[in-house]
This record gives structure tokens, sequence and C-alpha cells, in this order.
């Protein structure tokens, strides 16, 4: 959508105009509105009144979909830089004012950082794994007995008998289970979900959607 240079033309409905912010990049104004309209709302009289607004933005963290504009795309992309980008400076950071933006902010991030998140949980994964010893072996058994499969598959020839390569397959299907479920592997997959889980969404809520101002450094003569 483009809207055209029209300085009459001011009647531009919100949500059209926040989407062709967002379609063209603008991502620093667009956060900038969302703060603006939450500072420009009523303050809380007390200080209860703030922290109670403060633990409300917070806990809609729990009631959005941080996948909705996810798309498969988002992970063919170039994965952005995790010191100038990901991570960045302290200034990049700040609390969310409203839930509108906690929604903005999280669905946006999730869609530009993609890459770094999906590292970042293979990372815990491999770390889990390390501090699971009993599930890394599970794990390599499987990948083992998979391997196995294949190599007497193609050394006996077992796609000219269908049903005896899907009785082998079934009954590789259930020693993979067994193997899975006793070496807890399940338990390490869902530790790792759940802490790359919470930093994805710690981290997108808080990293603000403006591009980073890298400070100039020079030095003077």
């Amino acid at each position: 959508m483009v809207f055209s240079s029209n300085p009459l033309a001011l009647s531009v409905p919100e949500p059209a105009f926040e989407s062709w912010l967002r379609d063209t990049g603008y991502l620093e104004i667009l956060d900038h509105r969302t703060s603006s309209s939450a500072a420009a709302s009523p303050a809380p009289s007390s200080a209860a009144g703030s922290l109670f607004s403060r633990f409300l933005t917070f806990f809609s963290l729990l009631t959005l979909n941080p996948f909705a504009k996810l798309t498969a795309d988002d992970f063919a992309a170039d994965t952005p830089s995790w010191s100038r980008s990901f991570f960045a400076f302290s200034n990049s950071y700040s609390f969310p004012s409203s839930s509108s933006q906690v929604r903005l902010r999280v669905q946006e991030n999730i869609k530009r950082y993609a890459r770094n998140y999906a590292y970042l949980f293979i990372l815990f994964f491999t770390c889990t794994l390390y501090k699971m010893p009993v599930a890394l072996v599970g794990l390599i058994l499987c990948l083992a007995l998979w391997d196995f499969f294949k190599f007497c598959s193609h050394r006996w020839g077992l796609e000219q008998y269908p049903l005896t390569r899907q009785c082998l397959i079934r009954l590789a299907q259930c020693a993979t289970a067994v193997i899975l479920i006793f070496s807890n592997v399940q338990m390490a997959l869902f530790c790792a979900i759940c802490v790359s889980y919470a930093g994805m969404i710690l981290h997108a809520a808080f990293r603000k959607l403006s591009p980073v101002k890298q400070p100039s450094v020079g030095r003077s003569r």
C-alpha cells in the first residue's frame, strides 16, 4: 500500500497507516507512536497503580501469539548481526509502555530475529544434553539406529519388499520411542523449549523496534 503525497488527504485509517509504516520499514516511528500514545494517557495516581499497570503490561505476554506474523521466509533471510543488531546497546531496550506495544514489539522482533532465536534454541538444547548425558546417549542411539536401518535397507534391497520394509520401520519406530522415553530426551527437549521461549519473549518485548544508533567513536587530536 502506497499513499500519494497529498496534503489534503489527512483522513487515513489508523490500522492502514500503521500497516504502511510497518511495510515500508518505519519501525522507529511505529514504536515511538505507540509509546507516545501510552504516555499521553492519564498516569496512575499512586505507585501501586503504576506497578499494577506494569504488571498488566507484562502479563499480556502470556495472552498474545508471538508467531502470528512469522513465515518461512523469515528463516531464509540473512541472520542479523549478534553484536550490532540482536544484542545491541543498552539504550536499545526499554520497558514496554502498553500491551499494544508489547504485541507490536514481540511479533515484529520475532520476524526480524527468527534465525537468531533458532540458533539460541539449538544452543540451549545442546547445553541441556550436556547436562543430561543419558539423554545425549539416547539421542545418539536413535540416530545410529536409523542410520543402521538405512544401511541395511540399501544393502538388502528392502525396497523390493514393501511389506517387510514397513514392518521393520514400525519396529524401529517402537524401539526409538522406548529409547527416547527411558533416556529422558523429551525432558531435555522440554527444558530447552521453555528456556529458549522465555528468553525469546523477554528479548522481543524489551527490544526496541527503532534501529540501533551506534555511538560514534572518534579520537581527539
